[in-house]
């Protein structure tokens, strides 16, 4: 059975890309991030996501595979990728088709008159 994890920007699915398609699996999960483009990326900061990932997911080692499960990993990588937004590790895409700043207002650096 197809289990999935959808929260605002993080998708976990039971399944595997094949063909573009996906394919149910028990044995593998794949991980979507930031469908909509909301953030700008660079590969640090994606490799950050993923590392962060597999540590989640290995805290689960032996535990069943449930819909909960995959909520709490999908949660505690939103949590992640705020903690990086303010570090100023990601930034907002403002060329995103949508601009709600659901991790908070944008960080901008106040400049000084001269």
């Amino acid at each position: 059975m197809l289990l999935k994890c959808t929260t605002r920007h993080i998708r976990i699915y039971t399944a595997e890309v094949k063909n573009n398609e996906l394919v149910e699996s028990d044995k593998v999960l794949t991980l979507d991030i930031d469908p909509d483009n909301e953030f700008n990326w660079n590969d640090d900061a994606l490799q950050r996501i993923y590392r962060k990932f597999d540590e989640l997911v290995e805290s689960y080692n032996g535990a069943d595979l449930t819909e909960y499960n995959l909520r709490r990993i999908g949660s505690d990588l939103e949590h992640f990728m705020r903690f990086m937004l303010q570090q100023g590790q990601i930034s907002y895409n403002l060329n995103s088709r949508v601009l709600n700043y659901s991790m908070g207002l944008p960080q901008v650096s106040a400049q000084t008159a001269e």
